[in-house]
């Protein structure tokens, strides 16, 4: 099963009022382990990125006039998603900005029901509690002490290790799903040293200390002339 950990940073909340998308950035998992496989662009927005977003992500419009636009990436993105989940923090936010981005290209939008949505989960499984990224790697004790900007490729990498634990934590058993050659299929090739076959019909003296032994015995049932 392959789903892709995705997230943005914008210049703003709403794309409606002109904002656009200055990063995008995916991380593949495989049946809910990373692959390693990653997307990351950043994306010139063609306007100016206000203080506010700046202080949000550090990426100024100065940096982003040397990125493409995001006509230039869509399609590879799009390539890259194919049809699989996407696992998001704050769903709707990170789907409105995509589709407004398609929709200007005259692409068809994403499905909000593609979207697994871990803001959703974290407040149905923990009701009342914090349920921002930050707060949910303190939760789980995941170490964030780098994310001093929130990057997206950075804040996939830490929302992956978020979902696997709100699904209940790793399976170890599934990093030999996703591994090349784990599994049955490694065990089957495993060298193992060879071994001189042993025999087992017992010598005349083993037959001997086993007939003395039993004789001791009030009616064994395995002494017999035979």
């Amino acid at each position: 099963m392959r789903e892709l950990v995705l997230d943005t940073e914008t210049t703003g909340f709403d794309p409606a009022e002109g904002h656009r998308l200055v990063e995008v950035a995916c991380l593949e998992l495989v049946n809910h382990m990373q692959t390693g496989r990653t997307w990351r662009r950043y994306i010139n927005p063609e306007r100016e990125v206000p203080q506010e977003a700046f202080d949000v992500h550090g990426l100024s419009a100065e940096f982003l006039r040397d990125h493409p636009v995001f006509a230039d990436v869509a399609e590879e993105f799009l390539e890259f998603i194919g049809d699989d989940k996407l696992v998001i923090h704050n769903a709707e936010f990170d789907m409105r900005f995509l589709n407004a981005e398609l929709g200007l290209l005259g692409k068809p939008p994403l499905a909000m029901e593609r979207a697994v949505d871990t803001l959703q989960i974290a407040r149905r499984k923990y009701p009342g509690a914090p349920a921002s990224l930050d707060a949910l790697c303190r939760r789980f004790g995941i170490d964030n002490s780098e994310r001093s900007y929130h990057g997206a490729l950075l804040d996939c990498q830490l929302l992956a290790e978020v979902y696997l634990e709100l699904r209940g934590g790793q399976q170890p058993g599934l990093a030999l799903a996703g591994r090349k050659g784990g599994g049955q299929e490694a065990a089957a090739k495993r060298e193992r040293p060879f071994r001189e076959p042993r025999p087992h019909a017992p010598s005349p003296e083993e037959l001997a200390a086993h007939r003395k032994m039993l004789e001791g015995l009030s009616d064994p049932i395995w002494l017999s002339d035979d």
